[in-house]
């Protein structure tokens, strides 16, 4: 059986009995607890992923154990975390006949295989964050509706395909274009839900790192993160990122469909929050990634001895493409901070590991704090700025640990 016929089999073997039967039993397994009322998660296996925490079952909404970010900058396919917006999931891509289309405001309408695209155009690679825009939501305060989102809900990965840009230039795009229009072939399961498409200026569109993507650290795409073709908008939130890619229309005007001008909005403020409990009087897209930083080890809740009174932090940082320019570390609740060590620098869009060793710490409670500067200016706000949606948390996160009694 040739690969194609492998993830064929496993679509229909895996996802049409594996998906549905979960909507209607509960099985067995470990759970784990993200640390906010209501947020017990049981960690479930799909195929092509390890057991990750189960969000909702149809659609599949799946989150990666925090634990994950710790070990390695890199985030390995399976451990991926996987939303959909949809119910009507395709439980059947055979890759050589799933095709794109590109069509709308251009001279050259185009349809393309992924073959057409792997020979046609140059396979760019680089390593970007895919986050979503609800991370960490479940944390809101006062709580918001959605998605219940611990801090899972974001990966680190080697994206290999075609730019955007060189395909849009293939179809020649006309005069007076604005914006682009994307889809996939996942499908509402009610008549009333409106299709997800999501459109971007055209200007961003163009942008060197935009890609269609159709392989992710090295191997063709997983089944449930948009095999076999995904749009890859580095720096913006991944509600861009359109899994099983089959439509782009270039269009002369603003597309209002639901999933683009009321889905994703935040306050049109100035760090997009508003009172707790109130509307905005206005809204805005939200599309690039605000500046975050975590600490990975210690994590939450630990009880760790510190030999000699000194305690080896390290974690990650990331914003929405300027880069990270500099970590600081707080061992006391915010009122005193020290610079971090920065790592190595894989790509502007990636995560950027960063350390901190800490002296004369005392045995007893810890409160442990990271915030990010960014190059583009972007700190992180010690208060997080509150909005209905709980969109785009950016606020610096608090890990409380206790130091444990040196043994005599």
């Amino acid at each position: 059986m040739d690969d194609a016929s492998t993830r064929r089999a496993l679509l229909k073997a895996g996802l049409a009995a594996g998906l549905l039967s979960l909507a209607g039993r509960t099985r067995a397994g470990a759970w784990l607890d993200q640390g906010f009322d209501n947020g017990w998660r049981e960690l479930v296996p799909y195929p092509q992923k390890m057991p990750l925490m189960r969000i909702t079952t149809r659609p599949v909404h799946l989150e990666t154990p925090f634990s994950q970010f710790d070990r390695g900058l890199i985030t390995p396919n399976e451990a991926v975390f996987v939303r959909y917006h949809l119910a009507g999931h395709p439980l059947d891509i055979d890759p050589s006949s799933h095709t794109l289309t590109i069509n709308g405001k251009v001279k050259q309408p185009l349809t393309l295989t992924l073959a057409d695209l792997q020979k046609r155009f140059e396979t760019v690679r680089q390593t970007v964050v895919m986050q979503c825009a609800g991370n960490g939501r479940g944390l809101s305060q006062p709580r918001v509706q959605g998605a219940q989102l611990g801090n899972g809900s974001m990966a680190c990965v080697e994206m290999a395909g075609a730019r955007l840009a060189d395909v849009l230039a293939a179809a020649d795009v006309l005069d007076g274009a604005r914006q682009i229009a994307c889809r996939g072939t996942d499908q509402p399961a009610l008549e009333q839900t409106p299709a997800f498409i999501r459109s971007l200026d055209l200007t961003d569109a163009r942008r060197p790192e935009a890609m269609i993507a159709w392989e992710m650290n090295g191997e063709p795409l997983p089944v449930l993160n948009g095999y076999p073709l995904r749009l890859v908008m580095p720096g913006f939130y991944a509600a861009y990122w359109i899994k099983h890619l089959s439509h782009i229309e270039v269009l002369d005007h603003v597309f209002d469909g639901w999933f683009a001008s009321q889905a994703y909005t935040v306050p049109d403020t100035s760090d997009n929050g508003v009172p707790p409990g109130t509307k905005p009087d206005k809204t805005a897209r939200l599309t690039r990634m605000k500046a975050r930083s975590f600490i990975t080890h210690p994590a939450h809740g630990d009880a760790i001895a510190a030999p000699d009174g000194r305690l080896a932090l390290r974690g990650i940082a990331f914003d929405g493409g300027s880069g990270i320019r500099r970590v600081d570390v707080s061992a006391d609740g915010g009122v005193n901070w020290r610079q971090a060590e920065l790592g190595a620098e894989t790509g502007r869009f990636a995560f950027r590991p960063w350390t901190l060793t800490l002296d004369d710490v005392k045995p007893g409670p810890l409160t442990l704090m990271a915030r990010a500067t960014a190059n583009d200016g972007q700190v992180q706000p010690l208060v997080q700025p509150w909005n209905p949606g709980g969109y785009a948390r950016d606020v610096v996160e608090r890990v409380e640990i206790v130091v444990a009694e040196a043994k005599r």
